[in-house]
C-alpha cells in the first residue's frame, strides 16, 4: 500500500540538503536582483505595460494548468481594470474571470498581510463564484468535508483511473491548516523564497478544499516571493513557467509525496524553475517597453474604443490576419463601421495595407 508524506510519523517535519540548493537559491536571488534593478530603470508607463503583461500572463497559465481556458481580452481588461491602469480598449469580464484575477491581485498587492483562513477562503470563493466546478457543486468558502469520498488527484479514462495522490482526510483539516498557517505567518527567519517552495508542497500536499487547491497553492507561492522582493510588483510569472514545464511539475510532486521528509528534489526544481521564469521574462519585458512607447507614440491620436482595443491585441501578438470581417467580429461591428475605423487608422499611418489585394486584404501596424 502506498504511503504519502502526511501518513508519516515526522509529518510535517520536511528537511532539505543546505548545500545542494545553495547555488539555485543564490542563482534565483541574483535573477530577482537584476529584474528589478532594469525595472526600476524603466520609466512609469513601460512599468505598468509590463506589470499588466505578467500578471495577465500568470492568470491565463495558472489556470491552463488546471485545464481551464480563459479570455485573454477579458484578464487583461480585469487586471488593468483593478490596478488603475489604462491600457485601452477594456473588455467586460465575467464573474469567473474577474474572481481569479481579484485573488492573484490580493495575494501580490497584499503581501505583507497576514494569510489566514478567511482570506483563503475568500480566494477559494472567487475562483468558483457559482459554487460549481463543471458540473459538479463543491462546497465553497470552507474545508473540504469528504462526504461522496475522500479527496484524490487521479487521471485517466473512467474505469482505468490512476491515483497520483490522496490528501489527507477532513476530520485532520482543522488542526493540519492551523499548524500550516502559523508557520506561514510566524516563521520570520525564514529564507522566504524557501518559504515559497515549501508553502507550496504543503499546502497542496494538504488538499484542503474541493477544487482550486493548486491555483491557490501557486498564489501563496506568489504572496511569498513578493515578500521576498518586498515589491507587489511582479515581472516574471511561476505559473507560466510550471505551465511549459507541466509534466516535470507533477512527476516531481508526485515523487516527493510518496517518499520521505526529505523534500531536496522539490526544493531544487522549484528553485531552478523560479530562475528559468525571470529568464523567461526578459524578452516579454522588451516587449511590454516596446508597447508602452507605442502608445506614447499615439498619445495625441484621437482613437475610438474600438480601435484602441484592436490596437492593443495585435501588440499582444495577434494571431492570423486582420481583416474588416475579423475586426468587425472582435469588435462587434458592422462591416461598414470596421472598415471606416481601418480606414481612419491607414489615413494616420497607424495600420498599412499588406500586398494582397481583393477579398484577402489585409492590415498590419506600423512599426510597432
Amino acid at each position: 500500500m502506498v504511503t504519502y508524506i502526511h501518513e508519516l510519523d515526522d509529518w510535517p517535519g520536511f528537511r532539505w540538503d543546505d548545500r545542494k540548493l545553495a547555488a539555485p537559491l543564490s542563482a534565483a536571488r541574483h535573477l530577482q536582483g537584476r529584474l528589478v534593478g532594469r525595472m526600476e530603470a524603466l520609466g512609469f508607463t513601460a512599468r505598468e505595460q509590463a506589470l499588466v503583461r505578467t500578471l495577465t500572463e500568470d492568470v491565463l497559465k495558472s489556470s491552463e494548468i488546471e485545464g481551464e481556458q480563459l479570455e485573454a481580452d477579458q484578464v487583461r481588461s480585469s487586471v488593468a481594470r483593478r490596478l488603475g491602469i489604462d491600457i485601452g480598449g477594456l473588455a467586460p469580464a465575467d464573474r469567473r474571470v474577474d474572481g481569479v484575477v481579484e485573488m492573484m491581485l490580493d495575494a501580490t498587492q497584499r503581501y505583507q498581510e497576514p494569510l489566514t483562513a478567511e482570506r483563503l477562503f475568500g480566494w477559494q470563493a472567487a475562483l468558483f463564484p457559482t459554487g460549481r466546478s463543471g458540473m459538479h457543486r463543491i462546497t465553497v468558502g470552507a474545508w473540504r468535508d469528504d462526504g461522496t469520498a475522500p479527496m484524490e488527484v487521479v487521471s485517466g479514462p473512467v474505469g482505468r483511473e490512476r491515483v497520483h495522490f490522496q490528501a489527507p482526510p477532513a476530520a485532520r483539516l482543522d488542526a493540519e491548516m492551523r499548524r500550516f498557517l502559523d508557520w506561514f505567518n510566524g516563521d520570520a527567519a525564514a529564507e522566504p523564497v524557501l518559504k515559497a517552495a515549501l508553502a507550496h508542497l504543503w499546502f497542496v500536499t494538504i488538499h484542503p478544499f474541493d477544487d482550486g487547491n493548486g491555483r491557490i497553492a501557486r498564489a501563496i507561492a506568489d504572496l511569498s516571493l513578493a515578500r521576498s522582493e518586498g515589491s507587489p510588483q511582479r515581472f516574471y510569472s511561476m505559473s507560466a513557467q510550471i505551465r511549459d514545464e507541466r509534466t516535470e511539475y507533477y512527476r516531481t510532486l508526485e515523487q516527493t509525496q510518496r517518499a520521505t521528509m526529505d523534500v531536496t528534489a522539490w526544493m531544487e526544481w522549484f528553485l531552478t524553475c523560479l530562475g528559468r521564469a525571470i529568464e523567461r521574462s526578459q524578452a516579454a519585458l522588451s516587449g511590454a517597453v516596446q508597447q508602452a512607447r507605442y502608445w506614447d507614440r499615439l498619445r495625441e491620436v484621437a482613437l475610438n474604443e474600438r480601435q484602441r482595443r484592436v490596437i492593443a491585441m495585435m501588440l499582444d501578438g495577434f494571431e492570423g490576419k486582420l481583416t474588416t470581417s475579423k475586426w468587425a467580429s472582435l469588435t462587434k461591428s458592422s462591416n461598414d463601421t470596421a472598415l471606416r475605423d481601418i480606414q481612419q487608422l491607414v489615413e494616420r499611418g497607424i495600420l498599412v495595407r499588406n500586398q494582397a489585394g481583393g477579398r484577402s486584404t489585409s492590415y498590419s501596424l506600423t512599426g510597432p
